[in-house]
């Protein structure tokens, strides 16, 4: 392989030399362990048992501990240690749960030493005290940690950790009566040597099994820990309580940890599956790691610092059969291709935008915001001149621009989140509700969407005619909105090159052709005409129109023309040929006499010669010509695109569902839970939980249902005993009574539940207001003087 850089490090006389190398095995590694001195490593796996030197250029083999024709189980390792005060003492976790340390002093080939037998399933982990030579740690698969003194043939303590499994422990460096254990529950425990009855503290570090822990190795308290759950935390135990100070997400399960000598805040894991690479971590920075080596192709399982002063060689091992020696001057700095901008706005509309130094730099001059709302508007990090990584190329300044207090303020959108009306009313009380409250709120391009939601979707049996009606100007007369037009008597007045673009949009275009031979119809009979089937522009250029000529409609048969038609794209219609029609002008000569029509009107308006009607004994059933609402649901569609482009995920998510199925056609599942993922998020920074909640449960996208159904376990103490109740029912197993009686109506509280912090005693919430309000002593009798807030 190609050379890397060559680095010498003085140890206290010593010097650490050597380079980035690598040495093929004979089968895969499962752990590995390196000397006292730095000079040795050993090799431990389910086919292999080896010492290497660690030369400056290579690896050399120096000695081969499976000896024998027939190999026993003894030599299939899951784990090893070399002991730090005695170069010549090892140990192995045998994976049929033998614990087997090795004596490298003996002058036969056979370096087996002692053999511990008393584990039953396979050992995880075996650890050597730091400080007490002949003391050695297990623990095992079969829920059970043993400390054996190497002096005896048998364990001197047990330890039961009333789990699985532990799958790691460790001695404290400092504190000399301390280890620490990881389970498969996600369990940590810290024990004391001298007390195998009872752990002294146990807390739940992750979610999953916790697979490795590392004490730190000059902090103390520090107790760095990685799990299935794909995070590696670092505990304070200095505390009453374990308090965790930092945590970092990585993308697999964490198999190794390891802090890095000489550097307080870095650490160094490996994962179990997946991921091959070794990160080292800044528990500081822990969205990218500070360097990563990824000379391994397959899964590492083992990792360890060269000397425990020295933070530049890392050695692993790993399943696709290498030893390899890591110079950190050699590592990738995923640091390096990270993006220094950012940008991202607050709750509250203000900007936060993150630069490289270099591109601000003529703004370092700026003062410190002296504001008390928030972060100031220029700051950064100071670097540590210690660390080897000053990450100078990737380092970025922040500055904050606030908004205006009022000019950003989101108390619309609690508001809005708080009254909207989403289910449980008619849709046409759902729209006109929520058109009420955005009204309200000056918002009224929303408050005009609604409105017409309930116009386009509300069925006609619900609404009132004044709702669906178009006022036309003409004192209290109004006119239906109709949405199809009748076209076949118009009068041949219009001449043969007369044309009606009714659609010019993009859902369809038609074109209707005048018939120049069409005659008039003439209607001697009726003389009560108001209305007419064509704009009265159409039919006469000179002449305005009157309004109530806009409305047109075939009265004899209402279903004969089902055609639809959308609003031309021309503000006013464009106006036909004016040519002679000595018809039209005898007809108006026949309606001069009309009540309803003036002599001078006469002379200027042409009525179309339909059979004519009054426009108040309309009758409902010819708001059967209406469009039918699917027509719509485009333009709803866009609508509701529109808001969300615009930022307004709670019309969008709103109006998706008071509509449901109507719309829900129309927008893919995947924009959909876009919308309710986002607008459940606002939410809940507004710490508007109830609604949240709301919005999940009305939600029709299975991903958005299933999100209040996580993480909800409700575990429930007997309030006799004092014991875990059952999910079987509300009488524990145990003494026989029931849980959460109520004080006042001695039933079983099976919904909320409310209690006086001072005696204990509750019951139902309505039971307990009622109660008080007449009384201030506790209703179970006991004298306390209970307070409800």
């Amino acid at each position: 392989m190609e050379k890397m850089a060559r680095v010498t490090t003085a140890l206290g006389g010593n010097a650490l030399t050597g380079r980035t190398m690598f040495c093929h095995l004979d089968a895969p590694a499962n752990a590995i362990s390196v000397c006292r001195d730095a000079a040795q490593v050993v090799v431990a796996g389910r086919n292999i048992f080896k010492i290497y030197s660690i030369e400056e250029e290579q690896f050399v083999e120096k000695l081969n501990l499976r000896v024998g024709r027939k190999p026993s189980l003894n030599f299939s390792c899951a784990d090893v240690v070399w002991h730090q005060m005695d170069e010549n003492l090892l140990a192995t976790a045998a994976t049929n749960g033998v614990v087997v340390t090795w004596n490298l002093g003996k002058p036969s080939r056979n370096k087996q030493d002692q053999l511990f037998t008393e584990h039953k399933r396979t050992v995880n982990k075996v650890c050597f005290h730091p400080t007490e030579v002949y003391m050695l740690l297990s623990g095992s698969q079969d829920g059970y940690m043993k400390c054996f003194d190497l002096r005896k043939k048998d364990s001197v303590s047990t330890f039961s950790g009333q789990s699985e499994s532990v799958r790691d422990v460790q001695f404290s460096i400092r504190d000399y009566f301390t280890f620490a254990a990881t389970f498969e529950n996600g369990n940590v425990q810290l024990w004391d040597i001298r007390r195998p009855d009872r752990y002294e503290r146990m807390f739940t570090a992750h979610n999953g099994p916790v697979f490795c822990c590392d004490w730190h190795p000059e902090d103390r308290g520090w107790l760095a820990t990685g799990g299935r759950d794909k995070m590696v935390k670092v505990w304070d135990m200095n505390t009453t309580r374990a308090k965790e100070i930092y945590c970092v997400q990585t993308i697999a399960s964490v198999a190794r940890v390891k802090w890095r000598p000489e550097c307080k805040h870095h650490i160094a894991t490996c994962s179990m599956m997946v991921d091959h690479n070794i990160y080292v971590w800044d528990v500081r920075r822990p969205f990218i790691p500070s360097a990563m080596f990824e000379e391994h192709k397959d899964v590492t399982t083992g990792i360890v610092w060269r000397h425990l002063h020295d933070p530049y060689f890392l050695l692993s091992g790993s399943k696709d059969s290498t030893l390899y020696q890591h110079i950190f001057k050699d590592a990738s700095q995923p640091i390096d291709r990270a993006n220094p901008e950012g940008l991202c706005y607050s709750l509250y509309g203000d900007l936060a935008f993150a630069a490289k130094e270099s591109l601000i730099s003529s703004d370092s001059n700026r003062k410190p915001y002296i504001g008390d709302r928030r972060h100031p508007i220029f700051f950064k990090r100071k670097l540590d001149p210690t660390e080897q990584f000053e990450y100078i190329s990737s380092s970025s300044a922040l500055s904050v621009f606030e908004t205006d207090v009022e000019s950003g303020s989101m108390d619309w959108f609690v508001h809005t989140a708080k009254q909207y009306a989403l289910a449980g009313r008619p849709l046409p009380e759902l729209c006109d509700h929520n058109a009420k409250v955005a009204k309200g709120l000056d918002r009224n391009q929303v408050a005009q969407t609604w409105t017409m939601l309930r116009i386009i979707y509300s069925s006609l049996s619900t609404v009132s005619s004044t709702n669906l009606n178009h006022s036309m100007g003409k004192g209290s007369t109004t006119l239906p909105l109709m949405n199809s037009f009748n076209l076949k008597d118009i009068p041949s007045g219009l001449g043969s090159e007369s044309r009606l673009d009714r659609s010019k949009g993009e859902s369809r275009s038609e074109n209707i052709l005048m018939d120049s031979s069409s005659t008039l119809m003439n209607n001697e009979d009726n003389e009560e005409t108001e209305g007419s089937d064509v704009p009265a522009d159409y039919l006469l250029g000179d002449v305005e129109a009157d309004e109530d000529d806009l409305y047109m409609m075939d009265h004899e048969n209402p279903h004969a023309e089902e055609q639809e038609y959308s609003l031309p794209q021309e503000a006013f219609p464009l106006r036909h040929e004016i040519v002679d029609n000595p018809s039209a002008l005898d007809h108006l000569q026949d309606k001069a006499d009309s009540p309803h029509v003036s002599g001078n009107e006469a002379e200027t308006v042409s009525l179309t010669p339909v059979e004519s009607f009054s426009l108040i004994s309309i009758s409902h059933s010819l708001y059967e010509n209406r469009l039918p609402s699917d027509f719509f649901n485009p333009i709803v569609r866009d609508t509701l695109l529109f808001y969300a482009e615009q930022g307004d995920v709670q019309t969008a998510v709103s109006v998706l569902i008071v509509l449901g199925d109507r719309i829900r056609r129309e927008i893919d599942e995947q924009t959909q839970e876009h919308w309710y993922t986002s607008y459940i998020d606002l939410l809940q920074r507004f710490q508007l939980w109830n609604i949240s909640n709301e919005v999940i449960k009305l939600s029709t996208c299975r991903a958005i249902n299933c999100l209040n159904q996580a993480s909800t376990t409700l575990h429930v103490n007997c309030s006799n005993c004092k014991r875990p109740m059952s999910n079987r029912g509300w009488i524990c197993d145990r003494c026989r009574q029931c849980a959460s009686m109520c004080a006042v109506c001695h039933h079983v509280v099976k919904g909320l539940f409310v209690w006086c912090q001072g005696c204990s005693h509750g019951g139902h919430l309505q039971h307990i207001m009622k109660w008080l309000e007449t009384s201030s002593h506790c209703p179970a009798g006991c004298g306390h003087l209970c307070e409800y807030t």
